[in-house]
């Protein structure tokens, strides 16, 4: 399918669109898995040669059984560190976390968790984009304007209700211009 995209359109990049789960083309990579596949392959469904960037999902609070924060955080780091090593030295590719998010129907969430969990995604990017890592950038699910309710599925948000998080996303905008 890439390659007839590609023959379509020779002008724009084509990624996936994986959460990033391991499959059968490195087994020793599973254990990374929050116990579950899925039926995808980060690994070799990225190899494709018409496959132009990688991308990953995170969503911890959906994916673990564990609601405790600190078990979330090290998934986070693991996953992150995991597949950006990986698309670095074996697909040979770039990155982007193209969804992530903290979900406000979890019975603890807070604006203050998301903002938490936000920050510690974006220090992440940064880091290595400006180090040399494969990550080039960080999109997080979803924005929505005041009025939207109906399309609400936990994650999104609305720019106009959250001022602490609309800071956060500033910041690593400005950060992520910078490393031109």
């Amino acid at each position: 399918m890439s390659a007839h995209v590609k023959s379509v359109d020779k002008n724009h990049l084509l990624e996936v669109g994986l959460e990033g789960f391991y499959g059968d083309s490195m087994p020793e990579k599973k254990q990374i898995n929050p116990g579950f596949e899925v039926g995808t392959d980060f690994i070799s469904n990225n190899r494709v040669p018409g496959v132009d960037f990688a991308t990953i999902h995170l969503y911890p609070d959906q994916w673990l059984s564990s609601p405790s924060d600190e078990d979330q955080a090290k998934f986070v780091e693991k996953w992150i560190q995991a597949h950006g090593d990986d698309s670095k030295s074996i697909l040979g590719k770039p990155l982007v976390l193209t969804e992530f998010g903290k979900s406000s129907r979890s019975a603890v969430y807070t604006v203050g968790a998301r903002d938490k969990y936000f920050q510690t995604i974006f220090d992440n990017i940064y880091n290595s984009a400006r180090n040399g890592g494969a990550y080039g950038g960080a999109l997080f699910w979803q924005v929505m304007a005041e009025g939207m309710e109906n399309w609400s599925d936990g994650y999104e948000v609305v720019l106009e209700q959250s001022p602490s998080t609309v800071g956060f996303i500033y910041q690593q905008s400005r950060r992520i211009s910078s490393l031109d």
